[in-house]
């Protein structure tokens, strides 16, 4: 185990602990910067991301129904026809 703290050998079994907890708080406080820095920016761009999928989900139902009533149309239109043909 490398437990040498700026060149300093810890030789006791009590300057082992303290090394050990130097190293936790030290881990303690990267695990706090990742989640308060960098999971904040990726739940920013997250809910940035969900707002531009629901804003293109109602473009897309749109379009959906310009499609449908179209079509309908066109079959409206290919009946008629038929009809005026058996006349």
């Amino acid at each position: 185990m490398n437990d040498n703290v700026r060149g300093i050998t810890p030789e006791s079994d009590r300057e082992h602990v303290i090394s050990l907890y130097g190293h936790l708080k030290g881990i303690e406080r990267e695990v706090e910067v990742i989640k308060t820095n960098h999971l904040v920016h990726l739940d920013n761009k997250i809910s940035h991301v969900h707002k531009d999928v629901e804003a293109l989900g109602g473009k897309i139902d749109k379009i959906y129904w310009v499609v449908l009533t179209t079509v309908g149309a066109v079959g409206l239109v290919v009946i008629e026809s038929l009809i005026g043909m058996l006349k």
